[in-house]
């Protein structure tokens, strides 16, 4: 069986350093490992309608960028593709006879659907588009016939559900068409769900905490700087606590050995860094200036290949293009085959054909 990666993400903003370390870079990793025989990267555009239904047309004006993200964090169109999802219609047909293998009452009871729910205000007025995503969702990975899916913690029941929808087609309809994906979340613990620069628990454009992938080094700085720390730890002198502190919890996601020599080789690894900034005597101000460093070092060639991108506009386009042409035509078999296992291609049914000539 061939290895297949889907992987993606909604074009509702520009992508942030919160993708970067929960996704993006493993995805980058993944296509240079060898390991894959085909990789699918797709603009889920068609599911950012689901709740953007009345505004498609931040929608619209995000799809380049979301493109351009890809390209600059190193996603290669000769090694994948690159697709949007709304140019492949045969997502929503297989999306329409999933919808026979699942309940309403297992939807309400998928976890990321409840939280989803309530962090949208939706308690009141669900639409179906939304309420039915994680069936949309099951399309999109079966129809690649995807054995990988790269999520988030979060995302994990939607997975699970995905793996359901499979066992179930393929027990209805006796045919082993559907693949089941595995899961595979990042290893790191911190990049699982990277905070705000605020501290909060989400990255959010709406709370303005986030760092995105597309920000100027000058933007970086400022960001960095006001980052949220230990609101105690007011003078140098005073012991400092790691617990909540986004500057401490970035250098977890970002910091590697090699750092201290080049950027502050008065410590020796982030333990040492961590040890002294507890005990007082550390101001924030210095560990933000490394942690800038740091992420200025690893950002600035993403920010480099973004911007010579953008000078290639009508590239990305046929990118895109030949990416969803290439899509269709793999979604396109797909269906067949799942149409031919609830036997409802009539016309390609040879034994359809002679009963209705008899």
């Amino acid at each position: 069986m061939e290895k297949i990666i889907l992987t993606g993400d909604r074009p509702t903003g520009r992508l942030h350093i919160g993708h970067y370390v929960g996704s993006l870079k493993r995805r980058v990793e993944l296509q240079n490992s060898g390991e894959f025989d085909k990789i699918y990267i797709m603009i889920a555009d068609a599911q950012a309608l689901t709740d953007n239904f009345d505004n498609p047309e931040k929608v619209r004006q995000n799809i380049m960028q979301v493109a351009l993200d890809y390209l600059a964090v190193g996603l290669d169109p000769e090694k994948v593709t690159i697709f949007i999802q709304s140019q492949v219609p045969e997502l929503t047909e297989l999306s329409f006879y999933y919808m026979n293998l699942v309940t309403v009452s297992r939807l309400q009871r998928n976890p990321t659907v409840k939280n989803e729910i309530v962090m949208r205000n939706f308690e009141t007025s669900i639409p179906v588009g939304f309420f039915t995503y994680p069936i949309s969702q099951a399309s999109d990975i079966t129809a690649f016939k995807a054995t990988t899916v790269p999520v988030g913690e979060d995302q994990l029941p939607m997975i699970e559900q995905a793996r359901e929808i499979v066992r179930k087609f393929n027990q209805t309809y006796q045919k082993d068409v559907l693949v089941e994906p595995e899961a595979v979340i990042p290893s790191n613990e911190i990049c699982k769900r990277l905070p705000g620069t605020d501290g909060s628990a989400k990255m959010s454009k709406s709370l303005g905490n986030c760092i995105y992938l597309a920000d100027t080094a000058e933007e970086l700085r400022t960001k960095v700087m006001s980052m949220y720390t230990d609101p105690n730890h007011i003078k140098v002198t005073d012991p400092g606590s790691l617990e909540g502190n986004a500057v401490f919890t970035y250098l977890d996601a970002f910091c590697r050995p090699e750092h201290f020599a080049q950027f502050w080789p008065e410590y020796e690894s982030l333990d040492a860094l961590k040890e002294h900034y507890q005990r007082g005597g550390l101001g924030d101000v210095k560990v933000k200036k490394f942690l800038y460093a740091i992420m200025d070092s690893e950002l600035a060639p993403i920010r480099e290949r973004r911007l010579a991108w953008e000078k290639r506009i009508p590239e990305i386009i046929e990118i895109l293009r030949k990416g969803s042409a290439e899509a269709e035509r793999v979604a396109a078999q797909t269906l067949s085959e799942v149409k031919q296992a609830m036997k409802i291609d009539y016309f390609n049914d040879e034994e359809w054909l002679r009963e209705q000539m008899q």
